[in-house]
């Protein structure tokens, strides 16, 4: 059997060109739009009814996004496919998507409302100092469930929130007006984690041996990827072979195991450029680099830029 072909989306235009017909620049009429440099990130918020109105015909057809997703369904009923598990949300649930996970609509009813919201890490590092980082967050998790059930009075909170991130975005001006709705997608994802946690089942989440394999890597990578840079590190902590591990890893994620290895220290050092005062030197040595050099080659590989630019970019 063939196996269905995985559109990889890595950015706010792929998602656009792949889901709708004609779509716009951006979705609010209302904005200001501030051009921002190759790799500040972005966020983008629509209304799921104007998505519907312009949906492409997408049922059913795999993809995984390099960015995160958050989608507030207020009416209709929406049937996803998130992983491996096929979910059917009514309203009053809000879902999330997280980067590199294999997705896709199987139905969108025709009387849906809600919000949906999409932005990548980049934009999300900028939020706030030392702010938790995303892979945190349980829904974003592979082996976590990857949706919470509203009261109405969380709902009309939501409802706000998602007013107040988009009417600040509308109405910014400058990268530092930028920072208040960053701020504001922040207090989002920290209130839904709160929400998450005190619905927190007993019941074991059912995930594949090698989706659970993967998880776990992933979160291993979380906790050890400063001092553990080799594959072999966390084959040896998980009591399998390097080569089984990274064609799990491979198979599940769409990506080699040394990606996430290296996407993780390149998002902290992005952070620390951006968050901190310190020197590359200082920088490089708490990441464990065994030099200034090795470590901006490394860095310049995986961003386009030095570590100096990359800083000198993204200070406001």
């Amino acid at each position: 059997m063939k196996q269905a072909e995985i559109r990889e989306l890595r950015n706010e235009q792929d998602f656009k060109e792949f889901y709708l017909k004609n779509a716009p620049a951006t979705f609010c009429e209302e904005c200001n739009n501030i051009t921002y440099v190759h790799g500040n990130g972005f966020l983008e918020i629509a209304k799921l009814e104007d998505l519907k109105k312009g949906q492409k015909p997408v049922e059913g057809k795999q993809t995984r996004r390099n960015f995160y997703s958050i989608i507030l369904l207020t009416e209709g009923e929406i049937k996803e496919s998130i992983g491996h598990k096929l979910y059917h949300f009514l309203p009053g649930t809000l879902y999330f998507i997280g980067e590199n996970q294999l997705h896709a609509i199987e139905r969108w009813s025709d009387n849906i409302k809600g919000v949906f919201c999409m932005f990548d890490a980049d934009y999300f590092l900028l939020c706030i100092k030392h702010q938790i980082k995303l892979n945190q967050f349980p829904f974003f998790q592979a082996n976590q469930e990857p949706f919470i059930k509203l009261s109405e009075r969380e709902i009309l909170m939501m409802e706000h929130l998602f007013w107040k991130l988009n009417s600040e975005k509308c109405q910014k001006t400058t990268f530092n007006d930028d920072l208040l709705t960053r701020m504001f997608l922040n207090v989002i994802l920290l209130e839904s984690e709160r929400i998450y946690n005190k619905q927190a089942s007993a019941d074991a989440f059912s995930l594949s041996r090698k989706d659970q394999l993967a998880a776990q890597f992933q979160l291993l990578v979380n906790q050890h990827f400063m001092e553990k840079k080799q594959v072999a590190d966390y084959a040896e902590l998980l009591h399998i072979h390097p080569n089984h591990l990274n064609d799990v890893i491979k198979e599940v994620t769409g990506f080699p195991a040394s990606h996430f290895i290296q996407k993780q220290l390149i998002q902290e050092a992005k952070s620390r450029l951006i968050q901190t005062s310190d020197t590359v030197s200082m920088i490089a040595m708490d990441l464990n680099f065994t030099d200034d050099s090795y470590f901006g080659r490394f860095f310049k590989k995986q961003t386009g830029v030095t570590p100096l630019q990359y800083r000198k970019n993204h200070k406001h």
